[in-house]
This record gives structure tokens, sequence and C-alpha cells, in this order.
């Protein structure tokens, strides 16, 4: 099973460090794992720093990868639009990258797959430079997922979501995580979400990392309080699970 672990590492922009000492135990493949923190954190910046595309302190370790698999996935929270492009052209052009321009039945039938999957078949033929927001998102997740990475990196990729598809999308990738024993890390905001959804929780604040480690240890109301500035409850809701109920701002 893939894994993945962060040893003492951080980035840098020139001769600048922008993030240090980001340490995590083993994250396995058919988990996920919410980044949290508030804006300008860092989060951003981890999810480049382990995808090697900015340079940094420390070490990235990886276990029980396939090869000649996509292993590490990067969804930027910003993926840029080609207009020119239909939904499935850009699809079938992500899950080209790397391979010959030949495309086979399989490959075509994953995509239908896909789309069917996050429920966006009906925007197939539809040019990218005509979708809103949130339906650029969903096609940003289809263009990573046709990959089959072993591990994804995420970041927001929910905000422009409604709570519905939110909801509808999260539960997807958890269930999907589990199936394909597919390792993923994901920034949010939701704190909610994340108690739902993820495994385990890195906290990111200011650079540095404040804590790792399972989601209901790391999610407390001293966290919420110290980085959030907020006061607020953890309650276990009829179901059983976690939420967080806010009371008040902080001064």
């Amino acid at each position: 099973m893939v894994g993945l672990a962060l040893e003492g590492l951080g980035a840098r922009y020139g001769k600048r460090i922008v993030l240090s000492g980001v340490n995590t135990g083993l994250l396995s493949g058919g988990g996920m794992t919410a980044v949290i923190g508030p804006n300008a954190a860092g989060k951003s910046t981890l999810f480049k720093r382990i995808a090697e595309l900015t340079s940094g302190p420390g070490l990235v370790h990886l276990s029980g990868t396939a090869e000649g698999k996509d292993t590490i996935c990067y969804m930027p929270q910003d993926t840029g639009v080609n207009a020119v492009l239909t939904v499935y052209e850009s699809i079938l052009l992500a899950s080209k990258q790397g391979s010959g321009w030949k495309v086979h039945d399989s490959e075509l039938h994953e995509i239908d797959r896909i789309l069917s999957a996050l429920r966006i078949d009906d925007l197939a033929f539809r040019s990218l430079g005509e979708l809103s927001g949130g339906q650029r998102q969903l096609v940003s997740i289809a263009q990573a997922l046709v990959r089959k990475p072993e591990i994804l990196l995420m970041d927001e990729p929910t905000s422009a979501l409604d709570l519905f598809r939110q909801v509808e999308v999260l539960s997807f990738m958890k269930s999907l995580s589990a199936r394909s024993n597919m390792a993923v890390m994901i920034a949010l905001h939701d704190l909610n979400h994340a108690l739902r959804y993820c495994d385990n929780t890195i906290v990111i604040a200011n650079g540095t990392m404040i804590a790792s480690g399972p989601t209901s240890d790391v999610i407390t109301q001293e966290l919420l309080r110290d980085i959030y500035r907020v006061d607020a409850r953890i309650e276990n809701c009829s179901q059983g699970r976690p939420v967080i109920i806010v009371d008040g701002s902080l001064t």
C-alpha cells in the first residue's frame, strides 16, 4: 500500500524560508488527510513542496509506489482555463500526460465513468469558458482522477461548490480513496468537513506546522481559540459525529 511521510519539510522562495518544520507519521493509502489553517498560512506552499514544484529543506518519504504510475498528482486551487477546449477534451488531454497520443477505447470509457461519477456528463461537450467556477472545479477534479494517481494533493477543491456538491464530492473522494488505496491530502476551510471526512489532519499557521495527527485529536477547542480566534465547542450530533458550534469571536 502506498504511503507518504514528511520529515522536517520546508519551502523557500529565493533565500526566504516561507514554510518550515512539517513532520508527519505515515499517511497511508486508503485514507484522507486534511490540511487546515488560516488564509496565507502556507497550505498551498506545502502542496507545491510535496509535488516538487518548489524547493526547500526536509524530505518527502514515499513507500509502496508502483513503477510506471502517476505517483503524485497536484490539483492547484487555480487551475486556469483553456476556453478553446471542451470539458471532454480537457480530461482526455490530462489522461495522456506522459504517454503517447493514441487514444484507446478503455481510456474513453474511463473518462465517461468519471464524468458520470461526478455527475458532470451533461457538461462533456461544453467549452471550459462557458462554465461556472464550481463547474470548472469539478472538471479539475475529473482531470486529476483520470490520471489515477497514488497520492492526490487537492488544494481547496470544494471552495466554489455549493453545500450539496461539497458533501457529494467529499463523500465520493472518501469512498474512492478507500476503494483504490489512494492517499488523498486535501486543503479545507470547513473544519466540520475535516472532522467528518478526514482520518488525519495537519495544521499550518504562519508558515509552520502547529499540529499533526488523528483529526479528532488535532481539532480541539484550544485549536479553534488559538489558531482561528473563535470561541467554539465540539459536540457529538445525533449520529455520533463531532460538530463544531461557534459561540462567538474572541477579541
